[in-house]
């Protein structure tokens, strides 16, 4: 994945797999994956770059930090 595209990062050790932002994310860009983080949830991740970077799975999250959303901007990510 190019650093110029729109894409969010979730943090494995913060999310707890409720599955919140996979129902929030209108082109379907995250999963639920196989892994378990350390405090044993399978968490969410990243799957698909057609992200548009709307938000939606950042705000829909209820662990504070868990997700990040990075948009393309003219001058690059913001």
């Amino acid at each position: 994945m190019k650093n110029d595209e729109n894409r969010m990062e979730i943090d494995p050790s913060r999310c707890k797999g409720c599955g919140v932002c996979l129902r929030a994310c209108p082109r379907n860009c995250i999963v639920l994956g196989s892994d378990i983080n350390n405090m044993g949830y399978q968490y969410a991740r990243f799957e698909h770059n057609n992200c548009i970077a709307c938000g939606l799975c950042f705000y829909s999250c209820p662990e504070f930090g868990a997700i990040k959303v990075f948009k393309k901007t003219s001058k690059g990510l913001n």
